[in-house]
């Protein structure tokens, strides 16, 4: 008798686990479908910037749907960079501690978070979509757009900032269980850019509170532009970490078992992940070495922190590239470079993130010339910013969360991964189209062409006479983003067909967690990273020991400028 309860009470905690699990994949791809069907929309507008530069105008056949290259352009950056970046990795930072720690998470806050997330997103969109709001993705004042635009965008950044509180719930419950214990890579991954967005999200929280959902109700008269956009960057220059740090879960977590390897070591992984948090809040003002009003001292300052980012880059490439070779080398790679033809380039999955990291060589490369306070001043404000930032974000992130989706998808609904083919043609695509347009934006961007001109709406004659020189490189530029265009159209074929196509229990993938050749335990610089609580704090004091000083003029002789349209 005891033996049948016995048997029936673990038959009921197996059920409860499997409802949990399925809960917790419901809420998933609430996020992820929703977040994907932001970056649809901002890729077609995409291609329509890059037409833009080789002299295309398209706008005038897209009235009155689309009535400026500004609009166009505002969608663009806000769908892409904020509203598909803020869904996708919510979600993948809620679901993927929970199961790598096999704890339930709170879903009534991450359902809140969804939800709150989509309300602010309508209302920036509404502001975007009508045309009172083309004030860009960084949306500078004193350009002035409408409340629901920056309400939308308040709501958005605060609900980016909950997944927090879900994560260390689960951290807590499971060192509870497991005390003395160092924290699960993932989890340790996940809590660690959650404490860093933290931080780096006050100045941008900042700014729309006390400056522009304020101004934009009528409330103030007047805004102070430098003071908003040094608040911007406090949050605009560690936000592309919280971009790209998700996408190193699958990088370091995920992909070597993909590949047929394991982690080479799960120390130096933690160690990336903490420099990461504390070089990248700090270093924000390096956007604005042209601006007035901070002081020289500061911004030398800056320049060295900026590049101190670089220590964990090369981390993660040692790191990922020695399990990589070690994967290809389990699977019969022979020679100095054999590894590498021995991974697995029929798998669509690992294909784009190795592509991805391909394309973050170049990336990051351009980052170093950013970061220098006297290159800088050579490509400030040109098309060499949008190509460093599409060869970052657009395809480290995009491509890795791509090629996350085609075991994602099939983990989450049970459907099988439709036309792996396409699938895989599709990212080489989508990579091709952007390293063409970043080399050729480089390019152009050394020879002085503006970005965020709306170039194409110029006379031929004054087209030609202003970029006539570089005008081969603008044209590569655009049929970069046709290119990227077609490998977009493929990925949302297989995205939409695995999401609506049959189901096949048979289909389903398991989360490919990594095994690791050197652990933590024992690990000496696993126990210094344990203490995240610390380290945050640690990071807080650095980031108010640059910018006490950067803000504190500005706060004691504020400038009052009024708002204005010009679109």
């Amino acid at each position: 008798m005891s033996a049948v309860m016995t048997q029936g009470r673990a038959q009921s905690a197996g059920i409860a686990v499997s409802q949990d699990v399925a809960a917790a994949k419901r809420l998933l791809l609430a996020f992820w479908v929703t977040g994907f069907c932001a970056l649809l929309v901002g890729i077609a507008i995409g291609v329509l910037q890059g037409a833009n530069y080789a002299g295309i105008d398209l706008y005038p056949y897209l009235a009155p749907f689309l009535k400026t290259y500004y609009q166009g352009l505002t969608l663009h950056g806000v769908l892409n960079a904020f509203v598909f970046t803020f869904f996708t990795i919510s979600g993948w930072l809620m679901y993927l501690p929970a199961r790598e720690l096999k704890l339930r998470p709170r879903l009534a806050l991450g359902w809140f978070t969804y939800g709150l997330m989509l309300l602010g997103t309508l209302m920036a969109a509404y502001a975007m979509f009508d045309n009172s709001s083309s004030v860009l993705y960084t949306f500078y004042p004193p350009l002035q757009g409408s409340p629901y635009f920056y309400l939308g965008i308040t709501l958005v950044v605060v609900a980016s900032l909950l997944p927090l509180i879900v994560v260390l719930d689960l951290r807590a419950r499971w060192k509870r269980a497991n005390p003395g214990q160092v924290t699960p890579l993932v989890t340790f991954m996940s809590a660690s850019i959650l404490l860093m967005w933290l931080l780096a999200a006050l100045g941008a929280a900042s700014e729309a509170v006390f400056l522009l959902d304020p101004w934009s109700l009528g409330l103030s008269s007047t805004v102070d532009p430098l003071l908003a956009r040094t608040l911007f960057w406090w949050t605009g220059h560690p936000i592309v970490y919280y971009w790209l740090m998700p996408g190193y879960i699958s990088i370091y977590a995920l992909l070597p078992r993909q590949a047929g390897g394991k982690l080479v070591s799960d120390p130096l992984a933690r160690l990336a992940f903490l420099l990461l948090m504390v070089f990248s809040v700090p270093v924000g003002t390096h956007h604005q070495y042209t601006d007035p009003g901070i002081a020289p001292v500061i911004k030398g300052v800056v320049t060295a922190l900026t590049l101190s980012v670089a220590i964990p880059s090369l981390i993660t490439a040692f790191t990922v590239a020695l399990s990589l070779e070690y994967a290809g080398r389990r699977r019969g790679g022979k020679g100095l470079m054999g590894w590498w033809g021995a991974l697995p380039w029929r798998d669509p999955s690992v294909v784009a993130q190795v592509l991805a990291l391909v394309s973050f060589i170049f990336g990051g490369a351009g980052g170093i010339v950013n970061a220098s306070w006297q290159l800088d001043n050579v490509v400030h404000n040109t098309l060499w910013i949008p190509a460093h930032f599409h060869l970052t974000v657009g395809t480290m992130t995009t491509l890795v969360f791509m090629g996350v989706s085609f075991w994602l998808l099939p983990h989450l609904t049970g459907r099988r991964l439709f036309a792996p083919r396409l699938a895989l043609g599709s990212v080489w695509l989508w990579f091709t189209g952007l390293m063409v347009w970043g080399f050729a934006g480089h390019w152009a961007g050394l020879d002085g062409v503006p970005r965020r001109a709306w170039i194409s709406a110029l006379p031929h004659a004054q087209y030609m006479r202003l970029y006539g020189a570089v005008h081969g490189a603008l044209e590569i530029v655009g049929v970069g983003g046709a290119i990227a265009g077609l490998g977009a159209i493929g990925f949302f074929i297989c995205f939409f067909g695995t999401l609506f196509g049959r189901r096949d229990e048979q289909a389903m993938r398991q989360i490919p967690f990594t095994q690791v050749i050197t652990g933590p335990e024992n690990s000496v610089m696993a126990r210094i990273a344990e203490p995240l609580g610390l380290w945050t704090v640690i990071t807080l004091v650095i980031t108010l020991a640059v910018y006490i000083p950067t803000l504190w003029p500005m706060l004691t002789h504020p400038i009052h400028a009024v708002g204005f349209h010009i679109w």
